[in-house]
C-alpha cells in the first residue's frame, strides 16, 4: 500500500510541470442580442396605461403599478413626504387592514411592496400565475383606496427617524448629500435629506394631501410579466381599476443644475479614510448620446476593467471599490466618480483621477480595449433584463424617458456601433473636468494640504 501511494505522489510531481503552464483562456464570444417579447397594450378611459409582457417559463407572474410621483413633488419642508405617504399606503384600505393585505399577498406566493423614488412610486408583487389577476387587485385596492391609519403615523416616522439617524453617519450618504445639494440647489434633486424636526412634524393631513395631489390614473401604467391568462389578467385590470379618478398629469419640475467648479471638504475628525465623489451634469437618455455616453464610462471608470479602476485600485493600491455612473432622473442626469480612498493618498487619487479623465479626452481608446468594455456592456444588459422584474424596470425606463419603442431591442447592437473616436469625443464634450462639482468627506486637517490645488 505504501509503495502504491509513493509511487502515485512521484507521478504526480512529474506531472506538476505539465499543470503549471499558463494557457491562454479560449476568447469570451460575443454576447447575444436581447429581445422583449412583443407586449400586449391598452390605456384606459381614465388615462391608466398598461402594459403586459408574457415571458419565462416559470408559473410566476409580477405586477407593478408605476405612478409617477415620488421626491420630485415635495416641497422644501416635505422632503421625505413621499417616502412616509408610500409607508402608509400598504398600512390598510377602506375594507382591508395591513394584516389582511399581508395575508392575501402571503397566500399568493408573494408579497406587496411600495419603493418610492425621486420621479416614481412603485407597487408591485411577484406571485404564482394563477393569482396574477388577484394580485392586480389588491395593488388596485392598496394604491386607489388607501386609510392612511393615523394610528401607524408615529411608528412609521419613528423608522424614517433611525433610518435618517444611519444615513447622516455614513461618509457616502454624506458626500452625497452635499454633492447633490452643490449641484441642484433647492430643487428636489438637491434636498436628500430631511432634518429631524421636519420629518418629526409631518402629519396625517400632510400625508393624505400629498395623496390627492399627486396620484391618479393619469399619472399610473401597470406592468406584468411573466407567465398568465391575458385575458384574465386585462379583465381584472380594466374592473379593479377604471374607477380611479384620472387626476393631474406628471408634474414638470426640471433641474439646472451647476455646470462650475467647486470642492468642498466635510470633516470627519479622525478617519483612516477619505470620501470623494467627483462629477458633473452631462446629458439624459432622451440624447441621442445617450449609449454612446455609457460606453465611455464603462470604460473610464463604470467596470471593474475600467481605467480609473485599474489605476488607484490596481496599480497603486489607493482604494478597493472604485466606481463611476451616469445617474439619471427625468431629463436630468450627471457622471459621477467615486471612491472611498486612504486618508493619506487623498490628494494624489484626484489627480489620477483627473489623469484618467485627461487621457482619455486626449486619445481614443483601443479597438480591443473597446471591444472588452462593449462585450461586458451588452453581456450584463442581458442577464440584468433576464427576469420578470429586470424586464419591467426596462419598460418603465423606456416609458419615463420617453425612447423609441425598439430602444431595448436594439441596444446591444447599438452598444457595438460605438467607436473608438465616439469614446473619446464623449470624454471631451461631457466629463470637463475644470467643470466638476468635487466633494471630499475626511479629515480636514489631514486633507485640506492635499486638496488645495484641486
Amino acid at each position: 500500500m505504501k509503495t502504491r501511494t509513493l509511487s502515485a505522489l512521484l507521478a504526480l510531481a512529474a506531472a506538476a510541470p505539465l499543470f503549471a503552464q499558463k494557457q491562454a483562456p479560449p476568447e469570451a464570444g460575443k454576447p447575444k442580442g436581447f429581445s422583449v417579447p412583443a407586449p400586449h397594450k391598452f390605456t384606459l378611459e381614465n388615462g391608466m396605461a398598461v402594459t403586459l409582457v408574457e415571458y419565462g417559463t416559470l408559473p410566476k407572474v409580477t405586477v407593478r403599478l408605476a405612478v409617477r410621483t415620488g421626491n420630485i413633488d415635495e416641497k422644501a419642508g416635505e422632503v421625505w413626504l413621499s417616502d412616509v405617504t408610500g409607508d402608509l399606503l400598504s398600512q390598510g384600505t377602506e375594507t382591508q387592514t395591513a394584516a389582511q393585505i399581508a395575508e392575501a399577498a402571503a397566500r399568493m406566493g408573494g408579497e406587496l411592496n411600495v419603493n418610492v423614488g425621486e420621479d416614481r412610486t412603485d407597487l408591485s408583487g411577484d406571485v404564482l400565475s394563477e393569482f396574477g389577476p388577484e394580485m392586480a387587485a389588491l395593488i388596485a385596492d392598496v394604491a386607489i383606496h388607501p386609510k392612511f391609519p393615523e394610528s401607524e403615523l408615529s411608528r412609521l416616522k419613528g423608522d424614517r427617524q433611525r433610518q435618517l439617524s444611519i444615513a447622516k453617519s455614513q461618509p457616502q450618504q454624506m458626500a452625497s448629500e452635499k454633492f447633490r445639494a452643490l449641484l441642484y440647489g433647492d430643487h428636489p434633486y438637491g434636498r436628500l435629506f430631511p432634518s429631524e424636526e421636519m420629518l418629526k412634524g409631518f402629519t396625517i393631513e400632510q400625508v393624505r394631501a400629498f395623496y390627492a395631489a399627486n396620484f391618479g390614473a393619469a399619472r399610473a401604467h401597470l406592468y406584468a410579466a411573466g407567465k398568465f391568462d391575458t385575458k384574465a389578467m386585462e379583465a381584472a385590470i380594466r374592473k379593479a381599476f377604471s374607477g380611479w379618478k384620472r387626476g393631474s398629469a406628471p408634474s414638470v419640475n426640471l433641474p439646472k443644475p451647476k455646470n462650475e467648479h467647486r470642492l468642498e471638504t466635510v470633516d470627519r475628525p479622525g478617519a483612516v479614510q477619505s470620501t470623494i465623489y467627483l462629477g458633473m451634469p452631462v446629458t439624459d437618455p432622451s440624447s441621442p448620446d445617450w449609449v454612446a455616453l455609457g460606453v465611455m464610462n464603462s470604460l473610464l471608470g463604470g467596470s471593474f476593467a475600467s481605467r480609473i479602476t485599474s489605476n488607484i485600485r490596481e496599480q497603486k493600491g489607493y482604494t478597493y471599490s472604485p466606481n463611476s455612473q451616469v445617474s439619471t432622473r427625468y431629463r436630468d442626469g450627471y457622471w459621477v466618480e467615486t471612491a472611498d480612498v486612504t486618508t493619506k493618498d487623498t490628494g494624489a487619487s484626484l489627480k489620477e483621477i483627473l489623469g484618467e479623465i485627461k487621457r482619455l479626452q486626449s486619445e481614443p481608446p483601443s479597438a480591443q480595449e473597446l471591444k472588452g468594455i462593449q462585450n461586458y456592456l451588452a453581456g450584463t444588459f442581458v442577464l440584468q433584463n433576464s427576469s420578470r422584474a429586470g424586464i419591467i424596470a426596462q419598460l418603465a425606463f423606456v416609458d419615463l424617458h420617453g425612447l423609441p419603442a425598439d430602444y431595448l431591442n436594439t441596444y446591444v447592437s447599438r452598444v457595438y456601433t460605438v467607436t473608438p473616436e465616439q469614446v473619446q469625443q464623449m470624454a471631451a464634450k461631457y466629463i470637463q473636468s475644470d467643470k466638476a462639482t468635487i466633494v471630499v468627506v475626511g479629515d480636514k486637517k489631514v486633507i485640506a494640504e492635499q486638496v488645495a490645488p484641486y
